[in-house]
């Protein structure tokens, strides 16, 4: 039992659950919490495997952006308010709420009738998900003191890591032999096991405060927060950056956000407790968490686009081709909590991290559109061991430096933030790809474009061909690749002229002698020859037929190969447009992992504590 003092509360007695609890029932109310946030993490990679089927199946293809949206505009606007309520009422309480509402989302998505009914069952899901990720992170705070957490925090790492290695498989492995509504059902099973453990085991652990609940500022949070991500996510082809509906929606944040500090400064017990920003490690490492949560999203979302649309594999072997990089993520944490927890330093470890991250971020810009899948891998296992050791001991060196009786709010504040990076880094990363990507196309298409026919040179204008070649065939079953849909047009529009030769030299059938005639390439040899073919015998006709599909034939194979060399120089010129604007990313996410490496080195060094009750780090002034 300890006993402190909050400005928000008089003098109160807190148990000390690191002391308390045996290590049995912290194992064990470890492996729940795990279990929870599994949960969380694997439907945020399972259901993309799954999203073709669902919309063939409830149709409203155009919600799809929605389904992921609806999710995230709700988990990453709650993640605060939860981490605050859990120190009011106790992070069981809140979490076995969020399992709850979880689960009763998924089983209502899985049961969704319509698209519309979906995106809104999904914000469901993401409302409830949004406890397990913010009370996940602050409970270990609870059960074990800072210099015995250390080698716990690798198994964070590692539990995100193999949701997206198992989440895609499990997701098309489910789609494929039962039906998409499993990938929301199978949370089921996994929700009530964890729910069996944390009933079972997990104490209350609550701050021991009971201040007021800041009603407002959970409202004026989301009156900032959902408008902002409304105004990243929407469609820009909709919606331009420009447009009076986003403008607002920016206006309508930045009031929320005024208030919200207003408001935030004279609560009894804030959502976003504003002092804990004069803790130097808590600023730093939240501003390093917003930069390493927008580098991880550039890093594995349009690496894809890469993968795809220039190294030509299939979606799902770009799925796996990056599973290397969460296999390094996870022996860069379990590692880096090893070493930590060995030592008692971390400072270093994270820095070592940064520096490594911004190593791998400046090899991804070496990217060519020769670059091997294996030699993308080895970029991508460099990366992983840069990102492992930076996400877990950044939270361990925040927690080690807040109050006790804030860190729910301060364990959610950094992971809202770095929710956020992600969020911001996806609208910003996105929108420079758009426009390198069109404007390098446009550049690289027009002496190319300059060579084919208008009607041929439509087909592959920039703006049809920034939505990518994509691997195989496309949605419609036909071909992407530009080579072999010229060669194709190529031998139809000769299919066609043989025809109607053969119905005009064989048959002297009149339509087809007009429409020969109408025919603007016909040599003005065989349009002479069409003028004499009624008075030509048959034997005559057919020998000139002969003669004229033989020269067919001789043209077709010419103009096959010139159309063919066309092609590859558009596949040429596509690839080189997607690299471009790929590494292009990349050189402005090194600037943000390098702003993340020199914050780093001004994160203190504070000791690890034994036990709550050493006295807390001084407040920087």
């Amino acid at each position: 039992m300890t006993t402190t003092t909050s400005p928000a509360s008089t003098t109160v007695t807190r148990i000390d659950y690191a002391v308390t609890l045996d290590q049995r029932s912290k194992v064990l109310i470890l492996i729940g919490v795990l279990l929870g946030l599994f949960l969380s993490a694997l439907d945020q990679t399972i259901v993309s495997t799954a999203l073709p089927r669902i919309v063939a199946d409830l149709k409203g293809i155009e919600l799809i952006g929605w389904v992921s949206t609806g999710y995230l505009l709700a988990s990453t606007s709650m993640v605060p308010i939860y981490g605050k309520l859990s120190d009011i009422y106790g992070r069981k309480y809140v979490l076995l709420f969020g399992i709850a509402v979880f689960l009763l989302g998924s089983l209502l998505c899985g049961l969704a009738g319509d698209m519309t009914q979906l995106v809104f069952y999904r914000g469901l899901q993401g409302f409830g998900a949004a406890a397990l990720t913010s009370t996940a992170f602050a409970i270990p705070a609870d059960l074990f003191a800072p210099a015995e957490r250390a080698r716990y925090m690798g198994l964070f790492g590692a539990v995100f890591g193999l949701s997206s290695v198992v989440g895609p498989f499990i997701g098309g492995l489910l789609t494929d032999n039962l039906s998409w509504h499993w990938v929301f059902f199978v949370n089921l099973p996994l929700g009530v096991v964890a729910l069996g453990f944390i009933i079972a085991k997990l104490p209350r652990l609550h701050s021991g405060l009971k201040p007021a609940i800041d009603y407002a500022g959970a409202a004026t949070l989301l009156l900032t927060v959902i408008p902002f991500l409304l105004a990243l996510t929407l469609d820009k082809n909709d919606f331009s950056w420009t447009s009076p509906f986003i403008i607002s929606l920016f206006a309508v944040s930045a009031i929320g956000l005024i208030f919200f500090l207003l408001i935030e400064r004279r609560a009894e017990s804030p959502i976003l407790p504003l002092h804990l920003f004069r803790n130097r490690t808590f600023t730093l490492t939240t501003i390093i968490g917003f930069t390493v949560g927008a580098t991880l999203f550039a890093a594995i979302f349009f690496l894809s686009l890469y993968l795809v649309n220039v190294l030509g594999v299939s979606a799902t072997a770009a799925g796996t081709t990056l599973i290397p990089l969460t296999l390094s993520l996870v022996v860069g944490a379990m590692v880096s909590s090893q070493i930590v927890q060995r030592t008692g330093r971390y400072k270093w470890v994270i820095v070592g991290g940064m520096a490594i991250i911004v190593a791998a971020l400046w090899w991804l810009t070496t990217l060519t559109p020769d670059t091997s899948v294996w030699m993308v891998r080895l970029r991508m296992i460099a990366l992983g061991l840069g990102l492992g050791p930076s996400m877990p001991i950044l939270n361990l060196a925040m927690q080690n430096a807040v109050p006790r009786t804030d860190m729910g709010a301060a364990t959610a504040s950094r992971q809202f933030f770095q929710q956020l990076g992600q969020v911001v880094g996806s609208a910003v990363f996105g929108a420079l790809l758009t426009g390198v990507l069109t404007t390098t196309l446009t550049a690289n298409l027009a002496p190319i474009q300059a060579q084919l026919p208008p009607e041929m040179a439509a087909r592959f204008d920039s703006s049809t061909l920034r939505n990518g070649m994509g691997a195989g065939e496309g949605a419609s079953g036909e071909t992407v690749d530009p080579a072999v849909r010229i060669e194709q047009a190529i031998a139809d529009q000769f299919a066609s002229r043989r025809d109607l030769l053969t119905r005009a030299l064989r048959d002297a059938d009149p339509a087809a002698i007009e429409a020969l005639r109408a025919d603007p390439q016909l040599p003005d040899q065989q349009k002479a020859m069409l003028d004499m073919i009624g008075n030509l015998p048959a034997a005559a006709r057919a020998q000139a037929l002969d003669r004229v599909l033989a020269q067919l034939d001789r043209a077709e194979q010419k103009a096959r190969a010139e159309g063919r060399a066309i092609g590859e120089q558009i596949s040429a010129a596509l690839k080189d447009a997607f690299t471009k604007s790929v590494t292009t990313i990349y050189w402005y996410a090194i600037w943000l992992a390098v702003i993340g490496l020199a914050l780093a080195l001004f994160i203190p060094e504070l000791p690890l504590k034994q036990n709550y009750g050493e006295d807390l780090p001084p407040l920087m002034e």
